[in-house]
């Protein structure tokens, strides 16, 4: 029989309702950081994309899936791997369920790649891990709204190493048919100019594909160590796309919360 992993924050991180999500989508979209370059045919291979609450990281991560919407008819899986926030996960902890439910309908999980992991002694099963874990599931109707039909393979992240989360990629690494993300924000609950100081900082370590990150600077540090190995042995290509905070967004200032979004394409496609 069949099993569904239901909305855990629809209502709370972003809206309940179908139409009034895809409403609040499209204003992060229009109040994303857009290229102005030449219209693209390509898309990344990779990308990190901040998971708070539409109202304050959507625009953020909205620069990053426009930058899909090429590959919509090619996408048909995503690898996903955000931080486990409510559950302590020793290695990476896959769902026992059969598709993601939101809002705007369910996604159903590419079984046959998860098997594939089965032999990885860090890789388990957990659905607590997964039952109110917000990192991968803010990230759902952004996919949803821009790629058509697509499978998805979702890891909550614990104690492991960026050596483990580099070898799961490369596992699943694929070709043009499969995107791998990383769900992350940056540093937490400093005052605005501190935190835009550590957030720039912090992106230029991104950006030089060092994967020495620690979860200060980012809740999600070991899968963005593990996502910098792997596009560094790759010759992918880092661009920042977006990087603010919560300051900006949501208006206080005096504890904020850093949101940066990454693209990492092969070396031809990158201007």
């Amino acid at each position: 029989m069949s099993s569904t992993r239901p909305a855990a924050v629809a209502g709370m991180f972003y809206p309940g309702a179908p139409a009034a999500l895809a409403q609040e989508i499209r204003a992060c979209f229009d109040d994303a950081v857009h290229d102005r370059g030449t219209a693209r045919t390509a898309w990344p291979k990779a990308m990190i994309v901040p998971h708070a609450g539409y109202i304050y990281s959507g625009p953020i991560a909205a620069s990053a899936y426009e930058r899909l919407k090429p590959g919509r008819d090619v996408i048909e899986r995503v690898v996903l791997f955000g931080p486990a926030h409510r559950v302590a996960v020793r290695g990476l902890a896959l769902p026992g369920v059969e598709s993601f439910a939101t809002p705007l309908g369910t996604v159903p999980l590419d079984r046959e790649a998860i098997a594939a992991l089965d032999d990885l002694p860090y890789v388990g099963r957990s659905d607590a891990a997964h039952a109110h874990e917000h990192s991968l599931e803010v990230q759902l109707p952004f996919l949803q709204t821009v790629l058509g039909r697509f499978a998805l393979v979702p890891f909550a992240v614990g104690y492991a190493t960026g050596e483990q989360v580099a070898e799961v990629m490369n596992r699943l690494w694929g070709g043009p048919e499969t995107i791998v993300l990383v769900s992350s924000d940056l540093s937490h609950y400093h005052p605005y100019d501190a935190a835009t100081r550590i957030d720039r900082a912090t992106a230029e370590t991104v950006l030089a594909l060092s994967p020495t990150l620690d979860h200060d600077q980012a809740c999600g540090a070991t899968p963005i160590n593990g996502l910098l190995r792997c596009v560094a042995q790759r010759g992918l290509k880092p661009t920042l796309l977006d990087l603010r905070n919560s300051g900006d967004t949501a208006g206080d200032r005096s504890r904020v919360v850093g949101y940066g979004s990454f693209a990492f394409d092969p070396e031809a496609q990158h201007d």
